[in-house]
């Protein structure tokens, strides 16, 4: 016996001091998965991102920050508060190319807007942002502080927010990220570990650490088709922010819902076409004017302005009721 201990030190000496022998971290194969979806990622949106830089009307000062090019033909999607009362648009490309880029039209209410010009640079689709998930990794490129083409990674911490716009208008369906992102983020994609633009990083929280926040695909998806479109967004208004939540099966079952999920109603407005027409707190909308409601998004899509005055039937879940109203939405204010 102890000669048989005595050759497996021997054989575990030899070993150890054996250089060919690489040594293995334990997480290492983790962390390799890691870095291989980010650099991929990064690889594949990377050359769409631009970096914008503005001279504005009303001053001498200029401002910047960050775009890609979503579509071939050289439209680009930025932040409304990037570009918006701008005099000239300059954008740079990851080559360097710089040239100069008009503003199609601009949405404060989402922070939002389409720009173009002749780009150099590949375009990346919208992806879609409904089915993220708490913790999942996502990663931010943008031109922070200068620093053109600089990229961040971290999770996504919560779905469903709601924020302020800078036009005071409350914008829902937002994602929280802990990706870090500092002025000149403003515009750029937040994408997955696939590349897939999942949405628009848009802001922090001044004074917070890892509290960040983009549009989601879906909503810059619409907002930006319309922009091409028309050059603004149109929209009537009916006085409810809420956000998507899951329906019980027997729920969906028993009513025979066209979707599982539907949206939350967490306030509504004094004196609106909701409160005028019933709606309560905690109701759930699971269908609008005959149309399937899942979530922000799709009330937002059917909120266009030629609902404006038309009476439309909203069923709602209420405790475990289903219940249809009459609602007349309004034109929203310039």
């Amino acid at each position: 016996m102890a000669a048989l201990q005595w050759l497996m030190e021997e054989a575990l000496s030899d070993a150890l001091k054996d250089s060919t022998v690489p040594f293995q971290h334990p997480e290492a194969g983790l962390l390799d998965a890691y870095s291989r979806a980010v650099v991929g990622a990064v690889a594949r949106v990377s050359p769409a991102v631009v970096h914008i830089q503005v001279q504005q009307k009303d001053s001498r000062q200029g401002g910047s920050g960050s775009g890609f090019v979503f579509t071939p033909d050289g439209f680009m999607l930025t932040n409304s508060h990037v570009v918006h009362g701008a005099a000239a648009i300059s954008v740079t490309t990851e080559e360097g190319d710089r040239f100069p880029a008009e503003l199609v039209g601009d949405d404060p209410d989402t922070d939002l807007a389409v720009i173009r010009g002749r780009s150099s640079a590949p375009s990346v689709p919208l992806g879609s942002s409904r089915q993220l998930a708490v913790g999942q990794l996502v990663i931010a490129i943008g031109n922070p502080l200068g620093f053109q083409h600089s990229v961040t990674a971290g999770v996504v911490s919560a779905l469903g927010r709601t924020m302020r716009s800078r036009s005071g208008r409350l914008i829902d369906g937002v994602v929280q990220t802990d990706a870090a992102l500092n002025l000149g983020n403003s515009g750029g994609p937040l994408v997955d570990s696939q590349g897939r633009v999942v949405g628009v990083n848009t802001a922090t929280i001044l004074g917070a650490q890892g509290i960040c926040f983009a549009i989601g695909a879906d909503t810059a998806e619409f907002v930006a088709s319309r922009l091409i479109r028309d050059g603004r967004i149109r929209r009537s208004y009916v006085g409810v922010m809420g956000q998507g939540v899951p329906l019980h099966r027997r729920i969906v079952r028993y009513y025979d819902l066209p979707s599982d999920s539907g949206l939350l109603v967490e306030s509504v407005v004094a004196g609106s076409p909701a409160e005028r027409a019933g709606l309560r707190e905690r109701d759930v909308i699971v269908r609008f004017a005959g149309q399937s409601i899942s979530g922000v998004d799709d009330l937002h899509r059917l909120l266009t302005a030629e609902r404006s005055g038309l009476a439309a039937e909203v069923e709602v879940v209420r405790n475990t009721e289903l219940r249809k109203l009459l609602i007349v939405p309004q034109s929203q204010r310039d």
